[in-house]
């Protein structure tokens, strides 16, 4: 079977598929640009969990201020943050603590471990932080302390 005169001569030729260059090049590229892509993506939830913790102590110390508006200090660190979800038992006794309090729960930091609170602050009137991901004092980067001096 032949194929008629009339079609131009490029239809009359074969097709020609991509040749092992083309297919190389394309391969390259697309590498390129994962190891590029892919470290930027990977290090999202990290840069979440950061963000995340910033708001929870963000939170916090707004309930600790309502605190001391009414109860004119802050709560000690032995009454810590159970201070804003139930009525501190230990000295100082709070003159005017908000019934049901001020906060519902207290959450944990987004590595599953509780936040930190001092009073007095080593940076400032109180402190309340995050150890980071490592879970411990200091470190850089993902494992950097969080807290209130840094919002």
């Amino acid at each position: 079977m032949s194929l008629p005169s009339s079609l131009p001569s490029s239809a009359r030729r074969p097709c020609r598929g991509f040749t092992l260059i083309e297919i190389m090049v394309v391969v390259v590229i697309i590498a390129i640009l994962g190891a590029l892509i892919v470290p930027k993506v990977m290090s999202r939830p990290d840069e979440a969990r950061i963000v995340a913790a910033r708001q929870d102590i963000g939170s916090l110390m707004q309930a600790l201020k309502l605190y001391r508006l009414d109860n004119r200090r802050y709560p000690s660190t032995e009454q810590g943050l159970q201070a804003l979800v139930q009525k501190p038992v230990q000295a100082p006794q709070p003159d005017n603590w908000k019934a049901g309090g001020y906060v519902e729960r207290l959450p944990l930091d987004p590595w599953g471990q509780p936040y930190q609170y001092l009073n007095p602050g080593l940076r400032g009137e109180v402190d309340v932080f995050s150890f980071g991901a490592d879970g411990e004092a200091g470190g850089e980067g993902h494992d950097a302390d969080i807290g209130n001096w840094s919002l």
